[in-house]
This record gives structure tokens, sequence and C-alpha cells, in this order.
């Protein structure tokens, strides 16, 4: 639809991202015949024929709506040209929006509202990686799903565990902390870089009390260790799982099962690493041997130990803190990837517990002292 703006649209207007940015810096200079506020200007973007506009602009412009209500520019589609109006910071924003979804396209994705959403997070957080680059990173691809981070953190967390021997990974639920790890262990193995993979986890409960559970010594430490063989069979074909882990290909144990061993030329994970004492910390990053690498998974605020027992993952960081090629990646809320509602949960309980941490007392002043009474 044709443009009812009432600011007049600068003629010639840019085609391309240098250009437009370019136009933002000159037209920012330029004021409004009242000296309140900048003029607001136009930018053009010119979609290649050879894009679809339902593929960038989403079913029933489902893209497109969410990426109005993101930026601050008004957007207007006609063909295969998109127009930005609005203040030259705001047209370079969704400028920049719309460069980096059509790069997106390039690689061969499909664009979602959760890509659309992380595209410009990324983009208003800064950085000098491209959100195009980040999204289109992959690890490991089977039966035509590709796995690979979601967000600037996850790219940073992966790209770690490629350049250090040992990752900690500590951040909430939901942000791939395991998920990730375990696709660079798969990776790992299809490309020899490790002979073997061994997943573990120690075998707390996570609050209750189970009680003593029937059958074999496999079949009791299972249902701890289910998480793990969710994610594995994600990631590798499920009929050839029994063969690796028969030839010790593919391990999968407790952590008590880790002690007095050398783990050499193998990917290990040790996950929810926050019911680990201090002591199974130590035991277990001991256990590093050569041609191996170790990525530590966990969240401080879910710890599960009985008794009030410290947990390791919470003190490893003050005791590694200096040691070389060791890293500790953060995740936050900002990088869950499961339901939107997760964040926001994780959010809120992050408040409650700041909320019921006791405050710094400041000592009462002291209260001036009367002056005696004149008598008898």
């Amino acid at each position: 639809m044709p443009d009812t703006s009432p600011n007049v649209p600068v003629e010639g207007a840019p085609t391309s991202r240098e250009a437009s940015a370019q136009a933002a810096a000159v037209d920012s200079t330029a004021e409004h015949p009242t000296g309140r506020q900048p003029a607001a200007v136009r930018a053009t973007i010119a979609v290649p024929e050879s894009v679809s506009m339902v593929a960038l602009l989403g079913s029933a412009d489902e893209l497109l709506r969410l990426v109005e209500a993101e930026v601050e520019a008004d957007v207007h589609v006609r063909g295969n040209e998109i127009t930005v109006t609005g203040q030259p910071a705001d047209n370079a924003f969704a400028v920049r929006v719309f460069d980096e979804l059509l790069a997106l396209l390039a690689t061969g994705q499909q664009l979602r509202p959760d890509s659309v959403r992380r595209v410009i997070a990324m983009l208003r957080g800064g950085g000098s990686e491209r959100p195009a680059e980040v999204l289109s990173l992959d690890i490991i691809s089977r039966r035509g799903r590709t796995i690979r981070p979601k967000t600037l953190n996850q790219k940073h967390y992966v790209d770690a565990i490629d350049e250090h021997t040992i990752v900690f990974g500590i951040g909430p639920a939901g942000t791939g902390k395991t998920y990730l790890a375990m696709a660079k262990a798969v990776q790992a193995l299809q490309t020899k870089q490790v002979n073997r993979i061994i997943l573990t986890r120690p075998a707390v409960e996570a609050g209750e009390r189970l009680g003593y559970l029937p059958g074999t010594l496999s079949e009791k430490i299972d249902p701890y260790l289910r998480p793990l063989y969710d994610a594995l069979h994600d990631m590798v074909d499920p009929e050839s799982i029994p063969r690796l882990m028969a030839s010790g290909t593919i391990e999968v144990a407790p952590l008590a099962y880790m002690r007095g061993r050398t783990l050499n030329d193998a990917f290990v994970i040790l996950d929810e690493a926050q019911n680990t004492t201090a002591e199974q910390m130590k035991m277990f990053l001991t256990r590093l041997g050569f041609g191996s690498k170790i990525v530590v998974t966990g969240d401080v605020t879910q710890v599960d130990l009985p008794g009030g027992a410290q947990s390791g993952l919470k003190i490893v960081r003050e005791i590694l803190d200096g040691v070389d090629d060791v890293h500790f990646a953060t995740l936050t809320s900002t990088d869950v990837v499961r339901h939107r509602l997760v964040g926001d949960i994780v959010d809120a309980y992050e408040r409650f517990d700041a909320a019921r941490q006791p405050r710094a007392t400041t000592p009462a002043p002291a209260r001036p002292t009367r002056p005696r009474r004149q008598g008898s």
C-alpha cells in the first residue's frame, strides 16, 4: 500500500544495507523545521526476486506483524519492496532486521516466529556477531533436523567447547546446556576427534524419597539417566545405540562409576553437576585423560543434595579461577529455548529469591540523650 505518512520522503532512498545506514547517519543531522526533532525519513529495501515474500513475511503476514510490533519505524510492503519510515536510527534498525532475515533465508532455513524474535533480541543486545551467522551454525543433522545454537550465549558456549579442554555450562533449565554439549559430543565422535562418549550424572532424587526401587542395579539407576538417553535418541540412530553401548563407544553411567578411572580419548559430559559435592567434583575432574574433553553442566539454583551439603558446582568457579584451558559459560533466562513461559518462570523465581534474601542491616542511629532536669 502507498505510504500516507505526512513526512516527506527523501528522494533516492537507499536500497541496500550500507546505503540505508549511510542515509541514516546523514539524515540524523537534519532537524525538523521546528527545531525539536529530526524529520522522519524513508529507507527502501529491495527484496531479490528469487526470495519468496511469503517465506520472508510469513503466512498471512505473521512474521511481518511481529517485526512491526518490535521496531519503531513504520513498515510498508508493496510487491518485492519494503519501505520503512521513521527516525533515522529506527530506520537503520528495521533495515538490519530485514537484512538478517534475508541472510537466514539464504542459508536455506525456514523463518519462524522464534527465529525472528531471536534476531531482533541479538540486534538489540549489540555485539559484533551477526544473528544470521549465530543462527546458521550447524552442529549435527539427522533425518532432516539440524541442531544449532539459537542465542548468542549458546554460540559462545559451543565455541568454548571447541576451544577449551574443560568447559562448565551453568544456567537455568531449558537453556540447552546438556543438549548442545551432547550434540558436540556426537559431532566429535562422528569426526573421529574422540573414540567414545561418556555421559554421567549423580543419582540424586529431586527433592523426593523414592525408596528402594525394584529390579537390577541397571534398572534402579536408569530413571536418573533417562534424560541423557532421551537426548541421545534425538542425535543418534536409535537402532545403533544398543550396538554402540555394547561396544563401549557410548557409555551412560552414574557418577559413582567414574571413581578410579582414567578417561582417555573421550568426550565426557557431567550433567546435573549442582548435585555433586565438592569431593565428587574433584574426583570427576581428575578423571581427565589424554585426548579427552570434559563438559560440566548444571543449574546452581536447583540443588537437591541431602542435609544441606554444599554443591561442588557452586564453589568450583572460585577454586579453578585462573586455571588455563578451563572455561565457564553462563547462560540466562534469555537463552531458554523451551516454551516462552519457561523464561518468564525462571525470571519470576529469581525475583522471588532475591526478595527473600536478608538485607544488610544498618545500625540504628543512637537516640539523643535527654538533658537531665535540674531539680532537687
